[in-house]
């Protein structure tokens, strides 16, 4: 958790607006799973900039930053590494409804560090907009751990802002 800690340090500093999702935001919503990395998402691509970086140790800390072209879902992907550590992915998303998951992320503390989480129904919609085998799978242990109907609801109510095949696939799993 100290290369996470250092990564969200560096971002609070710099006011760049970001909350943790993935397997760790998932777990922090009752549904774990393991996971090699830990993920965040922002939406601001200041994130791109590698001088954005430069003040992390470079002899301990691994930065990759890949930007998305214009086909991409993504703007990009910054991947921080150091020994002995998680890899921290950051996701920076291109749309305003990515935007809105980071506003209504709520704080938590996981392992003493205190960062804004990603809300389940937001989770799934990150998950339904990727639409990979894991994601799928991700969203049914979502759909297991939380079987409250709210979240759900806030699900079906923010799909009009994603793409189409968000929908039917969210309806497929909600059946099965």
């Amino acid at each position: 958790m100290r290369l996470l800690r250092r990564v969200v340090d560096l971002l609070e500093e710099s006011e760049i607006e970001h909350c943790l999702i993935g397997a760790a935001a998932m777990a922090a919503h009752g549904a774990p799973r393991s996971t090699l990395d830990l993920d965040l998402l922002t939406t601001d691509r200041r994130t791109l900039d590698e001088s954005l970086w430069a003040s992390l140790d470079q002899s301990e800390t691994k930065v990759q930053v890949r930007r998305g072209d214009s086909e991409d879902p993504l703007a990009g992907v910054v991947r921080l590494s150091a020994p002995d550590e998680r890899a921290v992915d950051l996701y920076i998303g291109r749309f305003t409804w990515q935007t809105s998951i980071i506003e209504r992320a709520v704080p938590l503390t996981i392992q003493g560090l205190e960062i804004a989480v990603a809300e389940p129904a937001d989770l799934v919609l990150l998950k339904l907009h990727a639409g990979g085998p894991q994601d799928r799978w991700d969203i049914q242990q979502m759909l297991a751990a939380r079987p409250s109907e709210e979240w759900k609801q806030l699900v079906e109510e923010r799909l009009a802002r994603l793409p189409r095949e968000c929908a039917e696939l969210w309806q497929d799993l909600r059946i099965s």
